[in-house]
């Protein structure tokens, strides 16, 4: 009996303890879609677009409304940890659940390196002397530390990362309001409405400019899947899913659009510039005293609130994958506090990557892991709008029960977010810039084939399609 199975009496064998409450749950959803692709990288994308940034966002928030949504009716079908990477096995073969899960890895890896490079551009804000990879490194040990205690302690920290970040959002759409309401501090004098579409207009450098935006911008909203993967330690996920997943489009609504939005009113778009947060930015001009220091603050902890969901991921995915054969068996075990503190462990070890990273090249780490990041990210959202697919065609013919929680409109909108995440794929293949993430993720995939090619030539059953041994929610 492995480790994600149940004994009969009802009682988890060795299963992840459901410490994760409702408050945690909503929280951790509202952080995932607020993090350092908008405070940070906001920046490089007005930059390239303009105040059409504000109409990029809000399309790609509708296809990750779709995706999600497409998430939440297998979720409550049924709720796992390791979510999508399962549907994927299920749906589409073992392969495929081996590489999405092995991908959601990746990509949580990368994005950690990408976060811990922006709380060290953060640090630097107020310690130039201070180098980025001692700050990184840093950042990586207390973070690791806090994950290997208790997966409360990880929401908790969560909870509060998240609290402080949206709770100063609202703060900064209020208090730009006020500057176009009431014409108060030091951008009041310039502060309209009309910045919008006074510089060149709403695109300023043409459609095809914004668009290649895009790719960034669905860095941004990497994290959202998160949801998914807390729902084997959720204490209640037919309520808090449902409820994290249908709050989305406000979430978006309010920290994407509406947040860039004030922003570009208050401050024309033409004063923004790559590597420095629209929003420290935007408090600088207003001249509030301190402002834009605790503007800082509040990114920085965005920056590690995000790293921290990536080592709560990643060590999760490890043992989903030692459940199934796909991966070391050691890494199913759990700690004594319920940790998966292997994967976790390993998982930061690679994550040490980005430290090296801040060492060498400075000043590109954050644009190298991003893209790849991007990549890898596309993956895993197309495999939950596959897995979706299949699974209402299954659902309509009668051989798997229907959700609780189904999508609108079935299947249909799944395959527009299909359709739209390929068009992303191919404008990051366009651009030049971005390309050689393309490359890395061919060759990640050669080197799957070949893990695959020897885990079928050392243990067969393991690549045979089989039902997989799920946990039960009690």
């Amino acid at each position: 009996m492995t480790s994600a199975q149940v004994e009969t009496d009802g009682a988890p064998e060795e299963g992840y303890e459901r410490g994760l409450g409702s408050r945690q749950v909503q929280m951790i959803a509202i952080g995932g879609a607020v993090g350092v692709g908008l405070f940070l990288g906001a920046g490089a994308n007005i930059a390239k677009a303009g105040p059409s940034l504000i109409f990029m966002y809000a399309l790609a928030g509708v296809i990750i409304f779709f995706i999600m949504r497409a998430l939440g009716e297998l979720l409550l079908y049924r709720p796992v940890s390791g979510s999508f990477a399962e549907y994927s096995r299920e749906f589409l073969g073992p392969f495929f659940g081996y590489f999405t899960a092995w991908t959601y890895w990746l990509m949580w890896v990368v994005t950690g390196m990408a976060e811990l490079t922006a709380a060290a551009i953060y640090v630097n804000y107020w310690f130039p002397a201070v180098s980025q990879w001692v700050t990184a490194l840093a950042f990586l040990v207390i973070l690791f530390v806090a994950n290997l205690i208790s997966v409360k302690l990880f929401g908790e920290i969560e909870f509060w990362f998240s609290m402080v970040k949206v709770t100063a959002l609202i703060g900064m759409i209020v208090i730009g309001l006020g500057v176009l309401t009431f014409g108060f501090s030091s951008a009041g004098d310039t502060a309209s409405v009309a910045n919008l579409w006074q510089f060149d207009g709403f695109f300023p450098k043409g459609i095809g400019s914004s668009l290649m935006t895009l790719q960034g911008v669905m860095f941004a909203y990497l994290a959202v899947e998160l949801v998914g993967v807390t729902a084997g330690e959720s204490e209640n996920p037919e309520k808090t899913l449902p409820k994290a997943i249908n709050t989305l489009p406000w979430r978006i609504a309010l920290f994407y659009v509406g947040a860039l939005t004030v922003i570009l009113c208050v401050v024309k778009w033409t004063e923004f510039a790559p590597g420095v947060s629209p929003f420290v930015e935007a408090f600088a001009k207003i001249g509030i005293p301190a402002g834009a220091g605790i503007v800082n603050f509040v990114v920085l902890t965005a920056a590690l609130s995000s790293c921290n969901s990536g080592m709560y991921s990643t060590g999760r995915m490890l043992r989903t994958l030692a459940d199934n054969g796909e991966a070391p068996r050691t890494f199913s075990r759990l700690s004594a506090s319920k940790t998966p503190a292997l994967g976790i462990t390993i998982s930061v070890a690679f994550m040490g990557i980005g430290v090296v990273l801040n060492y060498v090249v400075p000043e590109k780490a954050f644009g190298y892991v991003t893209s790849v990041a991007t990549a890898a990210g596309i993956w895993t959202w197309l495999m939950i709008l596959v897995s979706h697919v299949l699974y209402r065609r299954a659902v309509d013919a009668g051989r798997l029960p229907a959700s609780s929680f189904p999508a609108p409109g079935g299947a249909k909108f799944s395959y527009v977010a299909i359709a739209f995440l390929l068009f992303v794929t191919g404008l990051i293949a366009y651009d030049a810039d971005s390309r050689i993430c393309l490359y890395v993720m061919a060759g990640w995939a050669f080197a799957l084939w070949i893990g695959w090619l020897v885990l079928k030539s050392r243990n067969p059953q393991v690549t045979e399609r089989r039902e997989p041994a799920l946990e039960k929610v009690l």
